[in-house]
């Protein structure tokens, strides 16, 4: 008697179980597009967020790089300065490189200004690419100084 009590609890414990565990297929439906719609409203968020980081590293960048070109600027009517004592035929020389590099830090200060914001691809090329004369205008002026003494 006592096993048949036992049983019977264990069966009806099992069957309770059973019957209480399992959702039914509406149920598991909602809660499959419950859990889709809470992705899909990640998802925006995380985009959001994305094109708010572009905006602020092309903000910085641009606010950096402003302060190169001037500081490039300032290099460069320093240079005039000092060779506007300086022979004619040498300072014909070296006012035509100084244009020169004026011209590049103009065309630069220009391209930076004109720049549009066009998706990251196309950011991540043009500040490579700016970096690249920024860098190479920086070691003309560096290499200026080293000519020039």
């Amino acid at each position: 008697m006592k096993n048949k009590i036992l049983t019977l609890a264990v069966t009806v414990f099992i069957a309770g179980s059973m019957l209480t565990g399992c959702q039914s297929s509406a149920k598991k439906v909602e809660n499959a597009q419950d859990k889709v719609q809470d992705a899909k409203d990640n998802v925006v968020v995380a985009k959001q967020e994305l094109d708010q980081a572009l905006k602020d590293s092309i903000q910085q960048f641009k606010k950096e790089s402003e302060e190169k070109i001037t500081a490039h600027e300032k290099s460069i009517a320093e240079f005039k300065a000092r060779i506007a004592n300086e022979k004619m035929e040498v300072k014909a020389k070296y006012e035509k490189e100084l244009a020169g590099l004026e011209q590049k830090n103009t065309d630069l200060k220009k391209k930076l200004d004109e720049y549009k914001e066009e998706g990251k691809e196309k950011w991540i090329t043009f500040k490579n690419d700016f970096n690249k004369n920024m860098d190479d205008l920086g070691q003309a002026l560096k290499n200026f100084t080293v000519k020039r003494k």
